[in-house]
């Protein structure tokens, strides 16, 4: 009877019947579990890393001729540069994915994102070798932005195409414990490293947390390997033939125009979660220490508490959508992330040590990884089987280029031109929310779909 309930329950979230488990075996799912947690760690330690040096180290480093404001502005271009190939790199490894099966795209990202962040660490300053620097640090953003363009995508479809439908919310969040994981890492080694005599830090110390990542890259390839292909696809290349035949008449974006609704709606969500993840840990920690003149140390250390907090929290919260649905716990989180916004902004401005970390901690340990965790099942769910990394990943990067990449760019260009103030950086946060709120509101529940079927949710 309860077996039978849960059944009709999952029914009637989607439109599609709901299929058997996936046939793999429990060691094997804790082998994807372990990948896709790596990878997605490596990701965000490289994304953390960068975010942290383009607010507190390579305006000086490599942008040593402009005044702070500008500084800072010119370190987040840099950085923004990478998220305008993301969507290029989305849209070519989606394809690949869809074709040749997910394991193998996201090995190739996975060494991309590793060999650009170890290029990182080993760049000669302007100081050094002149206008090639920040030439050289554009072109590791690049390859870097390219590879990201279908890893956290790719490794949240794997895993939630690998697990028990019940379950699928709690596997997906994995994907964000991943993330979470990544700024821990990053943050605890450049607190650490922080402590350096300035000079000394700016020399060298800096430099380390790049190089070390190369351990994440070497571990997470070696266990990513070693797993197996998404039941999904395998039951997709039966069908191989008639998809080809039908790809050649139809392209990515014919598609997407046939599917409105859950692509739009999936877009809308992305903005919500990525806004707040790239305004905060990449504008917010620059605009704190250098239009505040908070300690550095003070924002890094919210940082990192912060991402032992959302290690704690984020499976949780995937056992939460499994149990009530991905849209009732997605609209709450959008709403806290709305209303937090301007409490967040006044507690900065107050100055105080502690009440600026606190902010820190409650972002990064509460919306912006448990935003990301119900994300990461739903967008799965969102899409049929047909065009599913395709499209997940056109919708991440394009959301990635509307919400990361201009998002800081946007609040630094105002913050440059305005001053100081912290209305304009609150009203970009809380359109971000909005956005993210409105979209979940209109988009369907997914808890329980059949991923074989390539029906998109409606």
């Amino acid at each position: 009877m309860v077996t039978e309930n849960m059944s009709v329950k999952y029914a009637e979230a989607g439109p599609a019947s709901i299929a058997a488990d996936p046939e793999i075996s429990p060691a094997e799912l804790r082998r994807t579990s372990i990948s896709s947690w790596l990878g997605s760690a490596l990701e965000y330690m490289d994304f953390t890393l960068y975010t942290l040096a383009a607010a507190l180290v390579f305006g000086p480093l490599f942008f040593p001729n402009a005044d702070p404001a500008m500084a800072l502005l010119a370190s987040f271009a840099a950085y923004g540069s990478g998220f305008l190939v993301r969507p290029l790199g989305g849209i070519y490894f989606g394809y690949l994915g869809d074709r040749y099966g997910r394991k193998y795209v996201l090995i190739i990202t996975l060494a991309m994102m590793g060999v650009a962040t170890l290029g990182m660490g080993l760049l000669p300053t302007y100081a050094q070798i002149g206008v090639a620097a920040p030439i050289m640090l554009v072109l590791l953003r690049l390859i870097q932005g390219f590879g990201a363009g279908a890893e956290l995508s790719g490794a949240s479809l794997l895993l939630v195409e690998s697990s028990p439908h019940g379950r699928r919310g709690f596997y997906g969040a994995v994907v964000a414990m991943g993330t979470a994981t990544g700024v821990l890492l990053a943050s605890s080694m450049w607190l650490l490293l922080s402590q350096l005599p300035k000079d000394q830090f700016l020399s060298w110390g800096w430099r380390i947390p790049f190089l070390l990542s190369i351990v994440t890259t070497l571990v997470a390839l070696y266990l990513r390997r070693s797993i197996s292909e998404s039941p999904v696809f395998e039951k997709i290349k039966e069908r191989r033939a008639a998809l080809r035949a039908e790809a050649k008449q139809q392209s990515v974006w014919r598609d997407v125009a046939d599917a409105k609704k859950p692509f739009l709606v999936s877009l809308g969500i992305k903005l919500g979660e990525n806004g707040s993840v790239y305004l905060v840990k990449g504008f917010l920690i620059g605009w704190t220490v250098s239009v505040v003149k908070m300690d550095a140390n003070v924002v890094t250390t919210g940082v990192m508490l912060g991402s032992i907090m959302g290690i704690a929290t984020v499976l949780l919260t995937g056992k939460l959508t499994d149990r009530f649905g991905r849209r009732i716990v997605w609209l709450w989180l959008s709403a806290f992330q709305f209303a937090f916004t301007i409490p967040a902004m006044l507690l900065i401005e107050t100055r105080n040590p502690v009440l600026v970390a606190l902010v820190f901690v409650i972002y990064i340990g509460g919306p912006i990884p448990n935003m990301y965790g119900v994300e990461s099942t739903w967008l799965v769910e969102m899409f049929g089987s047909k065009r599913r990394f395709s499209f997940m990943t056109t919708v991440k990067e394009v959301g990635s280029v509307l919400s990361g990449g201009l998002g800081p760019i946007i609040a630094a260009a105002v913050v440059a031109a305005t001053g100081p103030g912290w209305i304009p950086v609150a009203a970009i946060l809380m359109s971000y929310a909005a956005i993210g709120w409105i979209s979940g509101y209109f988009a369907p529940e997914t808890r329980g779909r059949d991923l074989n079927s390539e029906a998109d949710a409606c």
